[in-house]
């Protein structure tokens, strides 16, 4: 792919590593510049890195009428050498295209998205935050761009990624304290058939009133039931998972109501280093909370990209009932999973082959 570059002067750019001062948050900053990428004429064209900023659009683009618009979330570190490396953005890349396939958005080649992410990490490198379990964030999205107001999918699109500067997720000593999710059964994420298992942009407006429903009973999230109330699905931006007593971490099932986290599928791959069997089941509710109340299960939480492991201390029913999960505290093997995986992550223990890439230095002075 050839990338052209139409890059800020020198003057107006970034020349020193971003140094903040304090935790730069999650998803408040920008870097100096987006890749972009139209599809027209039956195939995608005019890759090109040009200066963060707005988009012309028409305000007929068929992304704000019928909501034509997926998204992936990944993260690169900076490892001990100085250099930042991606992890696993090969699968974000194979899910982008799945989730296209549902909304009926064209296909990205895998490796032509692999190279508009490197490149513009390349470019921006320097905005990477000097900081303890900083990050950069990688937003990649695709919208509707024809201005056509007919209910079809739209001949028209635009491909964008850009880069937000993190901080880490916990505070220093990491994973220290568990949240409390709602358990609904008013509102649900996904139905068979739907669009469940893509990162449609629509399944996230659709569960912002869930989400302000689940802060008025005190929790972080919704956990999600199936549409008939009796199995267990995902969190609203996790998947969910729990510990049994043996140290067996179960993970629900993936359907195609289910968003598969890249995350839940890597620690999957991870048993042997996690010590620990990891297993897909189909979750029911009424065992699920029968299995905390006997102690049974003993550890729950979510996994994805942004916390990696979000531990659960409790669960609360729209009657107002409560259900703890062992003690309330952070169990062991939550503590476990965050410190392998965010250690792979960082490059301070080795991890799967293929899993870790260095972002080559490749891009023009000007």
């Amino acid at each position: 792919m050839d990338i052209k570059y139409n890059l800020k002067p020198a003057s107006q750019r970034r020349t020193e590593q971003f140094t903040p001062d304090g935790n730069v948050g999650f998803g408040k900053h920008r870097t100096d510049h987006m890749f972009l990428m139209d599809y027209k004429d039956g195939q995608w064209c005019e890759p090109r890195i040009v200066p963060y900023g707005p988009f012309e659009m028409s305000p007929g683009a068929m992304t704000l009428h019928y909501g034509q618009s997926i998204f992936e979330g990944a993260k690169a570190f900076m490892h001990e050498d100085g250099e930042i490396y991606t992890f696993r953005l090969d699968k974000n890349a194979q899910r982008m295209n799945r989730s296209a396939d549902i909304v009926c958005i064209p296909n990205i080649d895998e490796q032509m998205q692999l190279d508009a992410i490197n490149a513009l990490i390349d470019v921006d490198r320097l905005w990477f935050p000097a900081q303890d379990g900083a990050c950069l964030y990688i937003r990649p999205f695709i919208f509707a761009t024809e201005d056509r107001l007919s209910v079809s999918p739209s001949e028209q699109y635009t491909f964008c990624v850009m880069l937000s500067p993190s901080g880490s997720y916990y505070s220093a000593g990491g994973v220290n304290e568990g949240i409390r999710l709602l358990i609904s059964t008013e509102f649900h994420r996904a139905v068979s058939g739907g669009t469940g298992a893509s990162k449609a942009a629509g399944n996230y407006a659709a569960s912002l009133r869930a989400g302000k429903a689940a802060a008025q009973y005190g929790a972080a999230q919704v956990l999600y039931l199936d549409s008939t109330n009796t199995q267990i699905e995902e969190v609203g931006a996790m998947n969910h998972f729990h510990v049994l007593k043996d140290g067996t971490v179960i993970i629900p099932k993936f359907t195609d109501t289910i968003l598969k986290s890249i995350t839940s599928q890597s620690i999957m791959e991870l048993g042997e280093q996690l010590d620990c069997e990891i297993r897909q089941e189909t979750v029911m509710l009424d065992e699920f909370i029968a299995g905390i109340e006997s102690g049974e299960i003993i550890e729950a939480g979510g996994f994805g990209t942004a916390a990696v492991v979000s531990p659960v201390s409790s669960y609360i029913f729209e009657d107002g009932r409560i259900v703890t999960v062992g003690d309330g505290l952070v169990g062991p093997k939550v503590k476990r999973i965050y410190e392998v995986y965010t250690a792979m992550q960082k490059g301070l223990m080795p991890a799967p082959a293929g899993w870790v890439k260095r972002v080559e230095r490749v891009a023009p002075n000007t």
